[in-house]
């Protein structure tokens, strides 16, 4: 068994960073874009979040969890250098501050837990990549902020969690875009350090004695094809957490204008198994999923449909989000077995003369859970999103988020949710 082990939490500079400052500064100054295409942006975040638990099970038995924080997101992103082959930096800086939380109140995901049990006051990290590029391939090499269907992003915290690694992305062809890397650490969403990559199986993490199963190496590679004018696109996909599971994803999307709608399709399939020293024991899960969209004017309705298949549910890196058609943030809904449907609607108000404005609401139900209990698991959730983007003044562009959630289950913690986020980026370069 391999347990996570993670750097105390202080400002930490990866190696990456320290190799990146190094380069010479002639090549910095070198015209040709290294300079000129350079972009940085600063987005402040601040973010409520609140969970009444209900009907607990497991041995947690807190009953509620509130925290208040302030973020701050500093990405840069180098031009290239001029050349056959181009050299470049990307770095980025994160930070979060305690507004308010207790210890009665803790664990949101907002910061990270103390040993004495409280909340952090802050927490901050400090990374960066360095990026070499030949034509229409890229390597980075060093912090590593992806967007992968086995490794999905999950922003949706105080802080974005980040990876240490190296990542090649080719589209040297027209429509195909080439992926692979090796990532060998993690820095969760409430942590300034970084530690090795543990796995959920469905919603529960891995553990022994209490500590996370962890391992140091997560390999990908996948190729995702776009035609017909973009609105079809094809993907397959294989990753490796390794010792842990292995896992094979392959996704149809579609969108067809018809009339005065637009009508979409987003199909995907994952295989799962275990890996190698088989470290959380033997894995079985296919997992199915089908969202369809009809668009019409402001109003988009959503229908869909998600299937677990074998004795286990979804396995996924620890603490992060995948691309199921029926995952929201509070349940998932990839239990061994589980069957859910899913139904929603969007309403953008600009057609009311209010742009900016935005609400969606979506009830999904899911059954068929094997709880291992001796009886079938059930559960629902619905949940209500406004977001609004001033249009003018002098707070143009701030982004507020309203989220509410009742989330209700026979064999799992019930949960009422409410979270507000507020979202404002400058542009630095």
């Amino acid at each position: 068994m391999m347990q996570s082990k993670r750097v105390p939490r202080v400002l930490r500079a990866p190696l990456s960073l320290a190799v990146a400052l190094a380069m010479p500064a002639s090549l910095m100054a070198a015209e040709g874009g290294f300079v000129e295409d350079s972009s940085a942006t600063l987005t402040a975040r601040n973010y409520y979040f609140s969970r009444d638990y209900s009907d607990i099970v497991g041995p947690n038995q807190q009953s509620k969890a509130e925290e208040w924080a302030q973020g701050f997101i500093l990405n840069f992103k180098s031009g290239y250098t001029p050349g056959t082959v181009g050299f470049g930096v990307d770095a980025v800086g994160l930070l979060g501050l305690k507004l308010d939380s207790s210890p009665d109140r803790i664990n949101t995901g907002l910061l990270p837990v103390t040993d004495e049990g409280r909340a952090a006051e802050e927490y901050s990290r400090l990374g960066a990549a360095l990026k070499v590029k030949v034509s229409k391939t890229e390597l980075r090499i060093g912090e590593q902020q992806l967007m992968l269907p086995v490794l999905y992003f999950g922003d949706i915290r105080l802080l974005p969690p980040t990876y240490q690694g190296a990542s090649l992305v080719s589209s040297e062809i027209a429509g195909l875009t080439l992926q692979a890397g090796q990532l060998r650490s993690t820095s969760l969403r409430n942590e300034a350090g970084d530690g090795e990559l543990g796995a959920m199986v469905g919603f529960v993490p891995r553990r022994q004695a209490g500590q996370l199963i962890t391992t140091d190496r997560f390999n990908y590679g996948g190729a995702d094809y776009a035609f017909n004018q973009g609105r079809t696109s094809v993907g397959a996909w294989y990753s490796q957490l390794q010792d842990l599971y292995n896992q094979r994803y392959f996704s149809l999307k579609h969108s067809e204008p018809v009339g005065d709608w637009v009508l979409g399709a987003n199909l995907g399939y994952f295989d799962s198994a275990e890996d190698g020293e088989q470290l959380i024991g033997q894995l079985d899960n296919q997992a199915a999923y089908s969202l369809l969209s009809a668009k019409y004017g402001a109003h988009t309705f959503y229908l869909g449909y998600q299937a677990m298949f074998g004795d286990h549910g979804l396995p996924r890196v620890f603490a992060n989000v995948s691309p199921l058609g029926n995952e929201v943030p509070t349940y998932a809904f990839d239990a061994a077995d589980e069957r859910s449907w899913q139904v929603r609607y969007d309403y953008d108000f600009a057609t009311m003369g209010m742009p900016g404005l935005v609400a969606g609401v979506r009830y999904i139900q899911g059954d068929n859970v094997d709880t291992g209990r001796g009886f079938e698991g059930k559960e629902w959730e619905r949940d209500l999103d406004i977001g609004y983007v001033v249009q003018s003044g002098s707070l143009k562009g701030l982004n507020v988020k309203v989220r509410n959630v009742t989330a209700r289950s026979n064999y799992r913690t019930d949960v009422d949710e409410n979270r507000l986020i507020f979202n404002y980026t400058w542009n630095l370069l």
